[in-house]
């Protein structure tokens, strides 16, 4: 972020801003660890790189030793690279979810201070920075916040492209701007592409701005585009024959137009989402908008445009019949800058904010208030033998509350006093917010990671035999024990990879079970009712361990590892 000087009516000074900084950061990396990671993205984005480390292939992506091509190995790269540093963990599979997540707030900040002024590019990170939806992303292991980072970054070097006083500054931010399209595009596909392609032909016919086409650099910024991503695919296509009509057509194609992935949604599926996903700020959009509106007939509305990329993603997944929360995370960043140029503007010279602020700070501390009558609320539809881990997640919220209560209560009393500490006051209460009650979820997904499973089995079962999973694939518990499991019946997602490979499953329960009594030394992961059937069945098996999600079983014949 650029710290230059803020107005002189700001409260903070670059030092300030600096500490805050740091502050922040210690807390956004130091909860990574906190969490065991819970099915089935962060178990699923865990393994495949783990075992792209493990067997050295950094071309064809593995998810539980079947092929995986669902989505390019950008962030697989990054978090195997960190496993070979910094070992095999938790926080080492969110740390590129984390960076990158963190290093779009300062990219925020930069981009709205070159843009508008320093103070509203302070603004509009403060924004990002405690917008709920913004931080869980950023401490959850998917490909959404990465994928949102670069497309983010690329919007960012448009702006400042089109902002450039010269030809030269223009052109460099123009290539930089295709560098990270595509990235975003070995992120997570050819939707790093398609968004900038829809929000500039969605700009231009709004804005009647033709021109802009002319500033794209599209010639060598194709070439760099093609000269980064064309390698992989080339590479990974020549291996794998059967990859270019699957990623193509199965993974985009009709993703998006047909209900095959069984994610589905109201064409108002997002709209709770953006609410509470941007809360804090989301009475400021209104106004935000409007101003980028009576923009946009400049030579060139950097406001408009980011109208533009919000409407245009926001639109394009309401119809897609693939819906998932993390698609419209790309939004917070491109509203931030919006909020931020509004809220420079509110502030004016004066640096007070208005009595509708206040209203608005002290509406949040009331209702911070008015969640503790529902703490009872919290475990209503907990299993029996969850209870208790919900009793102590009531707790996390109490902290939660607590936090947004003290901080909103102190930015309504700053409101008319100094604007800028108001505002950063009540960014800081919902930023604690989140992140106690993001942090917290541990005691309701401890159980789900079955790591105390894992931890009371692992160091037995030994290294060389096969292990099943009977009609379930779990996406933690091989990350946790270090190994794949043979699918057995019910591959779920990895149907195609078992079609590619099918002498590496087992199609039927009842081929399962003649390998089972053929395989002396075998173990197997099941649902206790699958267990319990195959008791049923006179199945030789002994119970190794189990939870309340899971059992692991032997042959009875089967060795233990010597403890």
């Amino acid at each position: 972020m650029q710290f230059g000087q803020i107005r002189q009516s700001s409260a903070l000074h670059p030092g300030k801003i600096l500490l805050l900084v740091i502050i922040y950061g210690l807390i956004w990396f130091g909860t990574l660890n906190y969490r065991h990671l819970i099915p089935s993205d962060e178990g699923r984005y865990a393994e495949i790189a783990r075992e792209m480390l493990v067997t050295g292939d950094w071309v064809t992506p593995r998810y539980n030793g079947y092929k995986y091509f669902e989505k390019p190995p950008l962030q697989a790269w990054a978090t195997a690279a960190t496993f070979q540093v910094f070992g095999i963990g938790d926080w080492q599979a969110r740390l590129w979810t984390a960076l990158t997540g963190f290093l779009t707030i300062l990219a925020i900040g930069f981009t709205g201070s070159r843009l508008y002024n320093a103070r509203a590019g302070w603004l509009a990170a403060v924004v990002l920075a405690s917008s709920p939806m913004w931080i869980i992303s950023g401490h959850f292991n998917s490909l959404d916040m990465g994928l949102s980072a670069f497309l983010v970054a690329a919007l960012c070097s448009l702006l400042l492209a089109q902002h450039s006083q010269s030809k030269t500054g223009c052109r460099n931010w123009m290539w930089v701007c295709w560098i990270f399209m595509a990235l975003a595009t070995l992120s997570k596909g050819l939707i790093g592409a398609a968004i900038p392609a829809m929000v500039f032909i969605a700009y231009s016919i709004s804005a009647w701005d033709w021109k802009i086409w002319t500033r794209l650099r599209l010639f060598s910024g194709t070439m760099i585009f093609l000269a980064i991503t064309a390698p992989w695919f080339v590479l990974v296509a020549l291996r794998n024959p059967e990859f270019l009509e699957f990623f193509f057509i199965h993974e985009h194609l009709q993703r998006f137009t047909q209900d095959a992935h069984s994610r589905t949604g109201p064409i108002y599926y997002f709209v709770p989402l953006l609410f509470i996903g941007l809360l804090p700020w989301v009475l400021q959009i209104p106004g935000s908008i409007l101003q980028a509106w009576n923009e946009r007939r400049r030579e060139f509305s950097s406001g408009w445009l980011l109208v533009c990329w919000s409407v245009m993603i926001f639109a394009f997944f309401s119809v897609s019949h693939s819906k998932l929360p993390g698609y419209i995370i790309p939004i917070f960043p491109a509203l931030a800058l919006l909020i931020g140029k509004r809220l420079d503007q509110l502030l004016g010279h004066t640096n007070t904010m208005s009595f509708t602020w206040k209203l608005q700070t002290l509406g949040f501390a009331i209702l911070g208030g008015i969640g503790f009558f529902f703490l009872s609320d919290i475990g209503k539809q907990a299993r029996p033998d969850e209870i208790e881990a919900y009793g102590q997640y009531t707790y996390w919220v109490i902290a939660a509350l607590t936090a947004l209560i003290i901080f909103s209560t102190y930015a309504a009393w700053q409101s008319k006093r100094n604007g800028i500490q108001s505002i950063v006051s009540f960014a800081c209460g919902f930023f604690l917010c989140a992140i106690i009650a993001g942090t917290g979820h541990e005691s309701l997904g401890r159980a789900v990671s079955g790591i105390d499973l894992v931890e009371r089995v692992k160091i037995s079962i030994p290294e060389k035999v096969n292990f099943y999973s009977v009609r379930l694939l779990d996406h933690t518990v091989p990350f946790y024990l270090g190994r794949t499991m043979i699918m057995v019946e019910s591959p779920d997602e990895l149907e195609f990879g078992v079609n590619q490979e099918p002498k590496l499953w087992m199609p039927t329960l009842d081929a399962f079970i003649t390998r089972w009594n053929e395989d002396p030394t075998a173990y197997a992961l099941m649902v206790p009712e699958q267990y319990t059937a195959l008791q049923g069945l006179n199945l030789p098996m002994q119970e190794v361990d189990r939870d309340s999600r899971r059992v692991i079983v032997k042959h009875p014949d089967a060795p233990n590892v010597k403890q």
